[in-house]
């Protein structure tokens, strides 16, 4: 089974895809961002997104995703653009017939560090612990940021919830 896990964000989206062995083992095949440029317009942006959520999904050919369910924003200014990004994810899903689960940044912690209130220090250092990331280069741009480790975890969540 292969899960594809997002992370969406209004100019930077995590992704994940990750593949669920027989024996339960956990395999990353890739993960990283999506960076938009800060000067394109909204439609401009979303339509990157889109576009690359899609071939993602037709390289790696994922049964199921795994996507951060928004709950609450402190800064309301980051909940609409964050919304549309998360719709046009959505959108890429159904029309490749993807089963999507959704996991609040508290479920994700407490999955993968025990406490859903965990630091993303410990969440990322947890990660290293359950899935092998050793083989990626971890200094490109857009591995280093939270939201690729952040898909991660949404991943193994989705693969642990379909044990």
């Amino acid at each position: 089974m292969i899960i594809i896990g997002v992370d969406p964000g209004s100019v930077i989206v995590g992704y994940s895809i990750i593949k669920k062995h027989t024996g339960q083992e956990l395999e990353v095949l890739d993960f990283g961002c999506i960076i938009t440029d800060k000067f394109s317009t909204t439609g401009e942006g979303l339509q990157q997104i889109y576009k690359e959520i899609n071939k993602l999904i037709k390289k790696y050919k994922p049964d199921i995703m795994s996507i951060e369910r928004l709950f609450f924003f402190k800064n309301l200014k980051t909940v609409m653009p964050v919304s549309q990004s998360k719709g046009v994810i959505l959108l890429a899903a159904a029309e490749n017939k993807l089963m999507v689960y959704e996991f609040t940044p508290l479920q994700m912690k407490m999955t993968i560090a025990g406490f859903g209130r965990a630091e993303k220090k410990q969440v990322q250092k947890m990660i290293k612990k359950t899935v092998n990331i050793e083989s990626f280069d971890l200094s490109k741009n857009n591995r280093k940021k939270d939201d690729a480790f952040d898909a991660i975890g949404l991943a193994i969540c989705a693969a642990i919830k379909t044990y």
